[in-house]
């Protein structure tokens, strides 16, 4: 539909304004896509859209250069900002104490079940733990919109149950999807829109206003930047909705996920700029493992081991989360740790008990570390993550905690993991790689496989390493015990076996229907292309819904 919003009577200009919405709507999509709304993404998308484009060539230019050989190192242009003494503005009450949050997708009973698990906070997902079909974006918003309303409940009549918001539940935060994804199916002069505009967008008009007058947001997580300016474009973005919506400068709050490399060596900067409206930064660790794969693609030596042996008291992996707390607490924000993937495994009770005991051991670990607090990817992991920050964190955070901070150098932020390579790690990035964008494709973005709750960086870890270790021509510890270069002969054979073994499993009809051709294609069209591809799910996009 058209959406021709001359005649509204909104805050925004009205020059040159022409909205329109190509995707299939449904239920109350009107309530959401209304003509206001419209006419501010619109805006939205020129005023932003050209920086944004602008940025996101700067990341391929500046990825050309890693690949011949430039390392990721602080910006010399910033030292001024590293070397003064400044600090983020004060954090509101509602964000004070984050000791557990838990994330999800913006599912309408999941999010209900992830605001009433005791967790303090619940990250709304619409970015990896959703899969980007429009329905899956616009139902969404419109729970958002009943959220801010107090209206948030579901009735489940074939189960006869129903499902409403405790009074004592989470504070919600809202991860919009990252600037270098575009919504295909809402345009602006005949093209697609930022989905980072469109996720941002519908969320602060209708509800922005809202939340502020009940001191209960808006409150953001912002994925995927590479850079200050990134974040700078960000802040820009802010401070001219909170004008245009009348809301108190300063009261938008966001928390940025460290989730790439180069954003790695830029934390105060990323503080920095955005100080008015930051609260902290958060250990993306799963999207981070990724793009330290993918920013060093063309350097042997920072292959890394199985996944599985790629962990977080070692390694880059140690060092950005030390950096991380230290550059935090310096500028009195909170510093997040990382996902917990692991979720309760029913009817098997060793299984079950492990899982909870990985919990708690990475839980200690970061508490430790000093981590204000934490993230678990399922509610029945909430009271345990909860103790254990009840017991070494009594206070809200421990941002004011005297602590010796060891000095962090760049070498040690780029420093790989030891480890092998084994088949079992090559066959199970390819399995669980194509179990996930199977599933994606069939519209759900966060998928449990093998007892771990896994969303798009498992897919996007998945094909990066296979890639990697082709590329470089990594030795394998087969099953039998012997070494082999993964060539692209074994890779076909070992990729080969494991689709059978799916289509085995599910039977050529439920294969058909759940995707799976289509994701083993994508897999292997990525894991194996000449230059490793940016993004898994660019592509993957291009067919979400056909």
């Amino acid at each position: 539909m058209t959406i021709e919003a001359a005649n509204t009577q909104s805050p925004i200009p009205r020059h040159r304004v022409l909205a329109k919405v190509v995707g299939k709507t449904g239920p109350r999509f009107d309530e959401v896509l209304t003509p206001d709304a419209l006419l501010f993404l619109a805006d939205l998308e020129r005023r932003f859209g050209p920086q944004r484009r602008i940025l996101l060539e700067n990341r391929r230019l500046q990825q050309e250069r890693f690949d011949d050989g430039e390392m990721p190192t602080q910006p010399v242009e910033t030292a001024h900002i590293r070397n003064s003494v400044w600090e983020v503005d004060p954090c509101p009450p509602a964000l004070q104490d984050r000791r557990v949050e838990i994330t999800g997708p913006v599912d309408r009973k999941m999010m209900i079940n992830a605001l009433n698990s005791g967790a303090k906070m619940f990250m709304a997902d619409f970015e990896d733990a959703s899969s980007p079909t429009f329905a899956n974006m616009m139902n969404g918003q419109i729970n958002m919109r009943d959220y801010a309303r107090g209206d948030l409940n579901l009735t489940d009549e074939a189960r006869g149950k129903s499902y409403a918001v405790n009074e004592d539940s989470a504070t919600m935060l809202v991860r919009p999807r990252g600037w270098h994804l575009e919504e295909n199916n809402i345009t602006v002069d005949g093209k697609p829109m930022s989905a980072s505009l469109v996720d941002f967008g519908l969320h602060i008009f209708h509800n922005g206003k809202i939340l502020a007058d009940s001191a209960r947001g808006p409150f953001y997580y912002l994925p995927k930047i590479e850079s200050y300016q990134e974040a700078r474009l960000w802040n820009d973005v802010f401070n001219f909705v909170q004008a245009i919506l009348d809301i108190p400068n300063g009261t938008i709050k966001a928390t940025v996920l460290i989730e790439t490399l180069p954003a790695a060596f830029q934390m105060e900067e990323i503080l920095y700029v955005m100080r008015r409206h930051i609260t902290g930064l958060n250990c993306g660790r799963w999207d981070y493992i990724f793009s330290y794969i993918k920013t060093l693609r063309n350097h042997k030596q920072f292959t890394l081991p199985d996944r599985g042996q790629v962990g977080m008291d070692r390694g880059f992996l140690a060092a950005y989360a030390s950096r991380l707390i230290a550059i935090c607490h310096k500028r009195r924000a909170h510093a997040m740790g990382g996902m917990a993937a692991q979720i309760p495994v029913k009817g098997d009770d060793a299984a079950n008990d492990s899982a909870f005991a990985k919990l708690r051991a990475d839980k200690t670990r970061e508490v430790k570390l000093g981590h204000d607090g934490t993230w678990v990817a399922h509610p029945g992991m909430v009271a345990d993550a909860m103790s254990v920050f009840d017991t070494h964190m009594p206070s809200k955070h421990q941002i004011h905690a005297k602590r010796q901070q060891p000095r962090i150098s760049d070498e040690a932020m780029l420093t790989p993991h030891t480890g092998t390579i084994t088949e079992a790690g090559v066959r199970t990035n390819i399995e669980v790689g194509i179990r996930y964008i199977s599933a994606w494709l069939c519209g759900r973005g966060a998928v449990p496989i093998h007892n771990l709750m896994e969303d798009a960086a498992t897919a996007e870890i998945s094909r990066a390493q296979i890639w990697q270790w082709l590329a470089h021509g990594a030795s394998v510890t087969m099953d039998g015990g012997f070494e082999e270069t993964l060539s692209e002969r074994l890779y076909k054979r070992l990729f080969g076996e494991e689709v059978a073994k799916l289509q085995a499993e599910l039977g050529e009809e439920a294969f058909k229907t759940a995707r799976f051709p289509e994701a083993a294609q994508i897999f292997n069209d990525s894991a194996t292309a000449p230059v490793l591809p940016d993004f898994l799910t660019i592509p993957a996009y291009a067919i979400l819904e056909a």
